[in-house]
């Protein structure tokens, strides 16, 4: 199954046009796990910047299969 990681808050959405082929929403929901890691690596200032966001798994027709908040998830 084909998954996208959009990164949204209450103003913005960042969509992803890409996405990555996985096995199943769990494999999804490791996958976002992982680049929010990344994104706490590569932004010091992380829990104070990405405050308010979410990181939501959308299937290819747009519904939504899951939620990560960026700061719980960066804790």
């Amino acid at each position: 199954m084909r998954c996208f990681f959009y990164l949204v808050n209450d103003q913005e959405t960042i969509l992803d046009d890409t996405g990555v082929e996985v096995a199943d929403l769990e494999t999804a929901t490791v996958q976002a796990r992982k680049a929010i890691a990344e994104l706490r690596q590569d932004d010091e200032d992380a829990l104070e910047n990405w405050s308010g966001w979410r990181l939501d798994i959308v299937c290819p027709e747009g519904s939504l299969l899951h939620s990560l908040n960026l700061v719980a998830t960066l804790h």
